[in-house]
């Protein structure tokens, strides 16, 4: 990158900076202009200077042009104006300079603050380009967080900076310039005086800003490091809550805030000196123009116009005096920070961008060996992770590679994929070095999974075709508005050195997964998800999901039919007592208080929990019949029991899983609520605190807690108020509860809650599996599978995939690589998540997924099981970073060797 911030700016906007500098020199003129006018109109109309006579006039905006060697030319007399008429004109004219010169600031100001966003926009993705090209290692020494910093806050300053590098020098160099020329022409010795105040303000204050500058780079160090140990704590949260290493981390945090809050302090202590020296230099040349030219006019050698032209004049100096000075700390400061960027953002090697070129074409397959040349590795610490190590890997061989701990199998598989760079020797593909092959042949002709499958935030689907985004393959067609706006974007792009992709565009090869577009696609990733053993996974994710009509026709049009269908099922296999459908007249034991007295799906947190028991019209309804304080006594009863069971229990006890009303945490709260309201009529409770006690009526199942509480005259005034309650429900909450109907779908409930559109008995400890066993099989016979299963695949995995088991993470991951269908599939114990049967039922089924269509790429696996070596051709054994035998499993079986060992 260059290192000289003022050279990477030039060389980039230097057509820009000419522009805006011309347009700066041409402001001076209508600003030099406001200088003298205050004179003319003080010395002429309001002195009455050339007005001495009753009904003289003078000339307004008289035109004559002095031509050097030609002599002057008259071209316009003016207009004849008497005193009044002349005040009048030059005051309008005054007028008229402050909006020229207020159009040209604001002009200046938008080009320049267009252009230091376009050049944060350059920068920006230059920095994240780097971050792509950066060879794998180098991960390894930063964190991901102080990345994200440097590239989010860190390079925020340059972009204001950037559009005042030139400009803002020459406009405020030249106003001041401007303003200390009319003042000497006014009068010499006041001009000396400005002159001789403006030098001190330019030599001293630059020089007490440089601690400024040290104390800033402070500043920026420690908050950048503070950042990568938040995000540190972040990604190891889970380590600190296992080992009780929490306080730590408070004290560690604490210190570095304490560290960052002195250098704050100092910079405070120190900017606000520098300010204050600053006013005074500023506050004391007004001073002195008060007194030397009030002495100079009091003698005669200083008229009152000039000695106003002055004072207005030398107001319009420090303002850009001082903002000049800003400008030159800020230079400063944003200079030690974009160094500071380019060393983080500087790696000794680095990809060429050549190799990450666009490429929309389709990639020859690899048609010779993956072959490594001597090759050795190492890690960050210098320790040997390969030493020279020479194999092949054939077109379409089938091999597994399996080793001791820290054998080096993993780093041949990583070495293999260019997640590793060698440190001698060689690999070689397509007849040349693996690292010179553009990613364009190695993304697409070479996959890659490992045990740690990292996703990114976003649905099941796009991490499953993440792997065949390689080119905008088909551009979208935009019209109107959008098609002015898109055609903007592209030129907005193209000025700051951006790509103009459209991300908007389809992406997916479609070829490469051996589908032809998205009609037949899902019939391409549907064998794939079951050989890794996902669909169930994926399916039981939609049944949990909420499906909007719109989107699915399909299955929400046939909910009745599949409603209808379960029921049918389950009275022919004998279970129809394993679930309790709703009914609208009546109450279903198995659900709990609160769903029986909505008979509804809630649509956000009105109707919940403690906002739906503070609810003034749900209230309102529960009051009537005594509904109110029969439940607010069960909700006492339902509190002293849970505490009388559970108060002596650590807060990680298995047994809080079942408590569904109340939380390990809220039982001091709790237990205080009894103290105060134990005997006490409902009344004598406030708002808050009723909501609090009745909610824990809602969540009671008396199945499930046998406690005792329900009875069926309680049951039967919960059916009547549930009537009441939705007769007379206010317009305001009817988007906030959608009403239970046997023959319509529930947007709001999940879709397993309109299929069952009831409860599992709790009575049946197997009832849920045996449910969703039932239910996969339904959608088979119904056709209705691969629309559930296209609902799951909607289903948002969060943050690094973090909403999806490990196992599930390992799986998604295999199948993107599966997917691919490249020529050399490459896992490095990918299943280490799943149990041994579960990993030799993946594998096999991998392996015979493989060779659909007739394909046979080669497959390189690492295994952590060496019994399952007999799956494959070949068998490569390493032990300590050296490749101890190579051969067929039968062969390699038979002798006496380190694979006989790792077999025993």
């Amino acid at each position: 990158m260059e290192r000289s911030l003022a050279r990477y700016i030039w060389t980039h906007t230097w057509r820009q900076q000419l522009w805006i500098l011309f347009v700066v020199a041409l402001s001076m003129i209508p600003y030099f202009m406001s200088f003298d006018l205050p004179k003319q109109i003080v010395n002429g109309p309001i002195q009455g200077q050339g007005f001495e006579t009753p009904g003289a006039t003078q000339p307004f905006l008289p035109i004559d042009i002095s031509v050097p060697f030609l002599g002057s030319f008259h071209l316009f007399d003016g207009f004849q104006l008497n005193r009044t008429q002349t005040l009048v004109a030059l005051s309008l004219v005054f007028l008229g300079l402050v909006i020229v010169n207020g159009v040209f600031k604001l002009y200046i100001n938008t080009y320049k603050g267009r252009l230091g966003e376009r050049m944060l926009r350059r920068i920006r993705f230059e920095l994240v380009d780097r971050v792509l090209r950066f060879p794998p290692g180098h991960f390894k020494r930063v964190k991901a967080a102080e990345v994200a910093t440097m590239i989010k806050d860190e390079v925020e300053p340059l972009g204001g900076f950037i559009g005042d590098a030139f400009v803002t020098p020459a406009q405020l160099g030249g106003q001041a310039l401007t303003a200390l020329i009319f003042i000497i022409l006014q009068s010499f010795w006041l001009g000396m005086i400005a002159a001789v105040i403006v030098g001190i303000q330019l030599v001293i204050i630059p020089q007490m800003r440089k601690r400024l500058i040290r104390l800033g780079r402070e500043r920026q160090l420690t908050a950048r490091a503070l950042s990568g140990r938040v995000g540190e704590i972040v990604d190891g949260i889970g380590a600190i809550h296992i080992n009780d290493t929490s306080n730590y981390e408070r004290a560690d945090i604490a210190d570095r805030l304490g560290t960052i809050f002195k250098i704050r302090y100092d910079l405070y202590q120190w900017k606000f000196l520098v300010k204050f020296i600053n006013n005074f230099l500023a506050q004391v040349t007004p001073f002195l123009f008060y007194l030397v030219g009030g002495w100079f006019a009091l003698q005669g050698r200083l008229d009152i116009g000039q000695l106003v032209a002055v004072i207005n004049a030398y107001k319009d100096l420090p303002g850009p005096l001082k903002e000049l000075i800003d400008w030159d700390q800020n230079r400063q400061d944003v200079q030690v920070k974009y160094a500071q960027v380019v060393e983080q953002f500087t790696a000794d090697t680095i990809l060429d961008p050549k190799l990450q070129t666009l490429t929309i074409e389709p990639v020859k397959p690899i048609g010779d060996a993956l072959s490594t040349v001597n090759l050795s590795l190492t890690d960050d610490g210098g320790a040997k992770l390969l030493d020279r190590v020479t194999v092949q890997i054939n077109p379409g061989e089938k091999v597994a590679v399996v080793g001791t701990a820290a054998s080096g199998a993993e780093a041949l598989a990583e070495a293999l994929s260019r997640l590793i760079w060698p440190e001698s020797g060689r690999i070689t593909a397509c007849g040349s070095d693996l690292l010179d092959v553009p990613e364009a042949v190695t993304g697409r002709r070479i996959a890659y999974a490992s045990s740690e499958a990292y996703l990114f935030q976003g649905s099941l689907r796009d991490n499953l075709l993440y792997g065949l985004k390689h080119a905008p393959l088909k551009e979208v067609t935009y019209e109107g508005a959008k098609a002015a706006q898109r055609r903007w974007a592209i030129g907005e792009a193209i000025s700051a050195g951006n790509p103009y992709y459209d991300v908007n565009s389809d992406w997916i090869d479609y070829a490469s997964a051996g589908a032809t577009g998205p009609a037949d696609l899902y019939h391409a990733i549907r064998p794939v998800l079951d050989a890794v053993v996902l669909s169930h996974d994926i399916l039981d994710l939609g049944l949990r999901s909420r499906v909007e009509p719109a989107l699915h026709p399909e299955i929400t049009g046939r909910i009745v039919e599949l409603r209808e269908a379960l029921r049918k099922r389950l009275d022919e296999e004998g279970l129809s007592a394993l679930v309790a459908s709703f009914e609208p007249g009546a109450y279903n034991m198995q659900a709990t208080v609160g769903e029986n007295l909505l008979f509804g799906a809630a649509n956000g947190s009105e109707l919940t929990g403690k906002e739906l028991a503070g609810n003034a019209y749900f209230r309102s309804i529960l009051i009537q019949d005594g509904l109110a304080e029969e439940l607010y006594g069960m909700g006492l009863q339902i509190a002293d029991q849970a505490i009388e069971l559970f108060a002596d229990l650590p807060p990680d006890h298995p047994f809080f899983q079942q408590l569904a009303f109340m939380t390990a945490e809220d039982i001091p709260e709790y237990t205080q609520l009894l103290q105060r309201l134990r005997g006490r009529p409902i009344d004598a409770a406030s708002d808050d605190e009723r909501a609090k006690i009745i909610k824990l009526s809602f969540a009671y199942i008396e199945p499930r807690h046998r406690f005792g509480l329900l009875t069926q005259e309680l049951m039967d005034k919960i059916v009547t108020a549930r009537q009441r309650f939705y007769d007379g429900l206010p317009k305001e909450l009817e988007r906030a509860i959608e009403r239970y109907d046997p023959q319509k779908y529930t947007t709001a409930a999940t879709l397993m809650d309109n299929v069952l559109f009831g409860r599992i008995a709790h009575n049946q400890p197997d009832g849920p599996e045996r449910i969703r066993s039932l239910v996969r099989e339904l959608l088979d016979t119904l056709g209705l599978h691969d629309e559930v299963l296209d609902i799951g695949l909607d289903f948002n995995v969060g943050v690094g995939g973090r909403r999806l088991t490990g196992a599930q993470r390992q799986k998604l991951d295999v199948a993107r690589a599966l997917l691919k269908r490249a020529d050399f599939l490459i896992f490095n114990r990918p299943l280490s998540a799943l149990d041994q049967r579960s990993q030799d039922v993946v594998t096999k089924n991998v392996l015979e997924e493989a060779k659909r269509d007739g394909r046979d790429p080669a497959i390189l696996w690492v295994l952590p099981n060496p019994h399952l070596a007999n799956l494959f051709e070949r068998v490569i054994v390493f032990h300590a970073g050296e490749l101890v035998e190579d051969g067929t499993h039968e062969t390699l079986a038979t002798k006496n060797g380190t694979f006989t060992r790792l077999l025993a």
